[in-house]
């Protein structure tokens, strides 16, 4: 029976949402800080870089389609202008075809759990419901309310482009990428942690620490707190 369109109910077979428990024990910096996060007045300042120059970059074609590094983040995500919004926590764990997502409530209390694999995505609630749908996009708009760009965000939370489809990306006069535009979102990089003084530009680029995804009717933020590169 399906519960939403293209949306199928399915008997937990979801480990448990406290798959993230040691996560949430790092995390001990306490959730309550989104209020600051979503408070326009609270946030830290920004400085964003003025884009000089837009290079449109076609999909790659004929060669084998480069994945996305693995890594670890912790942060903090508001969605605005969808059928719901969403204000809270997330800890997400990417590696080759697969993701673990917790979505959590500002207080800290598991919201939903994503898993992403080859053969399609589970969404489990905080009610310990399960559903399914072959892509992310239409599991979390049908269940959650709103669209998560997971398929392209794999990509542009690590300043990259998804190679799948064409993208404009702005630089700036270092060469930072300060915005891009992919598959209808208009992605906006509005601060960077520092890259490390062992490493060059040219070795490693800088890691966006707050990102604002747009598109017709929805705005995604996400405040990146803590980052592990690989499979740490």
């Amino acid at each position: 029976m399906m519960g939403h369109a293209g949306v199928t109910p399915v008997q937990c077979r979801s480990r448990p949402l406290s798959l993230f428990k040691e996560w949430r024990n790092v995390a001990g910096w306490g959730l309550m800080l989104c209020v600051l996060f979503l408070s326009p007045g609270c946030t830290t300042p920004i400085h964003k870089r003025t884009a000089v120059s837009t290079i449109v970059i076609e999909p790659m074609t004929g060669t084998v389609e480069a994945k996305p590094a693995a890594f670890r983040l912790i942060g903090r995500v508001s969605v605005t202008g969808g059928k719901d919004s969403f204000s809270g926590g997330v800890q997400w764990h990417h590696v080759d075809t697969s993701d673990e997502i917790l979505l959590l409530s500002p207080l800290g209390q598991a919201v939903a759990q994503i898993q992403r694999n080859p053969e399609g995505v589970y969404l489990t609630t905080s009610e310990q419901e399960t559903f399914y749908a072959f892509d992310v996009e239409t599991l979390t708009e049908r269940v959650l309310g709103w669209r998560l760009p997971l398929m392209g965000l794999q990509y542009w939370v690590q300043s990259v482009n998804s190679p799948a489809t064409v993208a404009e990306v702005d630089r700036d006069i270092d060469g930072t990428i300060v915005a891009m535009r992919q598959d209808g979102w208009e992605i906006s990089y509005l601060s960077h942690f520092p890259v490390p003084e062992t490493q060059t530009k040219q070795a490693q680029a800088a890691r966006p620490k707050l990102l604002m995804l747009k598109r017709p009717g929805l705005q995604i933020k996400l405040m990146v707190d803590s980052w592990n590169p690989g499979n740490q």
